[in-house]
């Protein structure tokens, strides 16, 4: 089996690798497109100790399901945490936070990034036939943008900005759009900006935003920088959205986040099937986000292209 594999912060392409044997309860999928995410760049990089299969964005077929026959065949998407089912988080309905969790390509479990990988079938939605692979393959981000007004309610009244129209920004941005709320986002790079114009979406310079106006502010940055920036903008009694993973640790003054009563969310996974309903609908289109594909024959030139500034969406394509 071909796939991607990453030790001591290093990614190699390999071609001797069995393909996986699912255990009882989960499924053999047989990988069509993946994409890499910020998070696999910051794996390279050391966020997380980690060996093995990258990857977690995926559409891809059931090859064999034998507890849920009628899966097979089927194209599908998948969440990335698979929950033991009996810890007290799974007992309490946080099966995302699971004491015993493995999440696809990041902690404990082969990814995406390969010509098979196995899930949990529960964790697996079919991809309604109006939605091709290379709108498929955004389910898993375009979930986590969603997760946002899971945890906040967001008024068409709010003054919200979105610091970062990276890749999981310019989803988070198509979400909130809908919402009708007051909505601008801080942008870097000229393509990020078009794509943003081209939506009817406001964008700002970083030194057009306003400090301590807004209502809910949003970082997408991953930055501390992008922290900062996020806190300074939010008023009084607002709420600020950490939709980021942060290496390392940051220093924040705690004092003025009381003092201001700021409500700090920390935001992480989203849910699959409104992020496949608003693909089915068209409401959200990522497809403009997608810069180019490569083989996974061709992994470090992948990895080196999607980490370059301002590039979005680079997709993967397994074999056959």
């Amino acid at each position: 089996m071909q796939a991607i594999w990453l030790e001591d912060r290093r990614i190699s392409f390999r071609d001797d690798l069995n393909p996986p044997q699912p255990p009882p309860g989960e499924a053999l999928v047989r990988v069509r497109l993946a994409g890499i995410c910020a998070t696999d760049l910051e794996l390279v990089r050391g966020y997380y100790p980690f060996t093995g299969i990258l990857g977690h964005e995926f559409v891809g077929e059931v090859v064999s399901a034998p507890q849920r026959p009628d899966l097979k065949g089927l194209r599908v998407v998948g969440e990335i945490n698979a929950a033991c089912g009996e810890c007290p988080a799974c007992q309490a309905g946080r099966p995302t936070h699971c004491e015993r969790r493995t999440v696809l390509g990041i902690l404990d479990r082969n990814g995406a990034f390969a010509e098979y990988l196995t899930l949990p079938v529960e964790n697996l939605h079919p991809v309604p036939v109006s939605v091709p692979d290379e709108a498929a393959v955004f389910t898993e981000p375009l979930a986590a943008a969603l997760e946002i007004q899971e945890q906040v309610h967001i008024r068409n009244t709010d003054r919200t900005l979105l610091i970062g129209a990276g890749r999981l920004g310019q989803l988070i941005a198509q979400t909130l759009a809908l919402t009708g709320c007051d909505l601008q986002v801080v942008v870097r790079h000229a393509y990020q900006r078009e794509l943003l114009d081209a939506l009817g979406i406001v964008t700002l310079s970083e030194e057009q935003v306003q400090q301590g106006r807004w209502d809910v502010v949003v970082d997408a940055t991953g930055s501390p920088e992008g922290f900062i920036q996020a806190r300074k903008a939010v008023r009084p009694r607002g709420t600020l959205v950490m939709k980021s993973t942060y290496k390392g640790d940051m220093q924040v003054n705690f004092s003025s986040i009381v003092v201001d009563e700021v409500t700090l969310v920390g935001s992480r996974c989203g849910p699959f099937p409104p992020a496949l309903r608003l693909l089915a609908n068209k409401k959200v289109d990522p497809t403009a986000l997608i810069h180019t594909r490569f083989p996974l024959s061709q992994a470090s030139a992948a990895f080196e292209k999607a980490a370059q500034a301002g590039v979005l969406k680079v997709l993967l394509t397994p074999p056959g």
